[in-house]
């Protein structure tokens, strides 16, 4: 738990970054770097370790999976940043703590009952809130968080099943892999149907020495999330994802000047008010279970 609280404090730094570069480095790119970066940065622990990586043909499918739902999360959310103060992309990517409880019940075999299944819904509703209905706030961009947001608990729940018998640099930097590619193809059809946010630049040395930054920071964060989805169930961890809104107000607020409305606090409110119940029926039924 110590170890998914530091990470959530600690990703937002990565969205910070991602945003102030949103309008020199398209978003596909930002993230396609951010994989680069991450699998160049494993590569000499997993030499030292191991010699040469070798493909995990057993499990090949599993990384590449993993990649490329982590390479769409991160595109998805990198776009929103673009249009959206850090704190409401995050506010409304805060459903999917929700979707994991789901997945995890659904894939996992872990036991969800009606209070729980009930905390779920409410905190959609909380979602629905923060995008307002109609998207009158925030337009198409409120989208894009719930679409990171889904692929990001798929990505959770095959790290889950994963990280019991693989090695956790073994699984990023195969994600980091896997993620450059599938980001690679994404830049090389938006390149072709001229799409803005999926067309490449050429950096200024500036630029470039922040997506390093972003890959390294990145690479810190996702290590230690799969270091704790080795040692805790996943419902258990999802509720410290909220913690991510106290970083990323604070960085919004002083780097950007942005600040949530009243409204998107309500939302934030029923949502997180949402998944510390889920997280308290964990508490519960551990302590009631033999």
């Amino acid at each position: 738990m110590v170890m998914m609280a530091a990470a959530m404090l600690w990703i937002p730094v990565i969205d910070a970054i991602a945003k102030l570069l949103g309008d020199q480095v398209p978003a596909g790119q930002i993230a396609a770097s951010r994989f680069l970066f991450q699998s160049l940065l494993l590569l000499p622990l997993i030499v030292l370790a191991d010699g040469l990586p070798r493909v995990p043909w057993r499990q090949i499918h599993l990384h590449a999976a993993r990649g490329a739902l982590i390479a769409l999360a991160t595109a998805f959310f990198f776009t929103a940043l673009k249009y959206l103060p850090m704190a409401d992309a995050i506010a409304i990517f805060f459903v999917e703590p929700l979707i994991l409880t789901l997945l995890s019940a659904l894939f996992l075999g872990e036991t969800i009952g009606w209070r729980r299944l009930s905390a779920v819904v409410i905190g959609f509703i909380g979602a629905l809130i923060v995008i307002r209905p109609g998207f009158g706030w925030a337009g198409w961009p409120a989208l894009m968080p719930l679409l990171a947001a889904g692929c990001f608990a798929v990505y959770l729940v095959l790290t889950r099943t994963m990280a019991q018998t693989t090695d956790a640099v073994q699984m990023q930097f195969w994600a980091g892999v896997f993620g450059c590619m599938t980001m690679a193809v994404v830049l090389a059809l938006g390149e072709l149907a001229e799409i803005p946010a999926l067309t490449a630049v050429q950096p200024d040395l500036f630029a470039w020495g922040m997506l390093f930054a972003l890959g390294v920071i990145a690479t810190i964060g996702h290590m230690l999330v799969v270091h704790a989805f080795r040692r805790a169930p996943a419902g258990v961890l999802a509720p410290f994802q909220y913690l991510e809104i106290i970083s990323a107000t604070v960085l919004g607020y002083f780097i950007f000047n942005d600040f949530p409305d009243a409204i998107t606090w309500v939302g934030v409110a029923i949502i997180v008010g949402a998944g510390l119940y889920v997280f308290h029926r964990e508490r519960r039924l551990g302590q009631l279970s033999p």
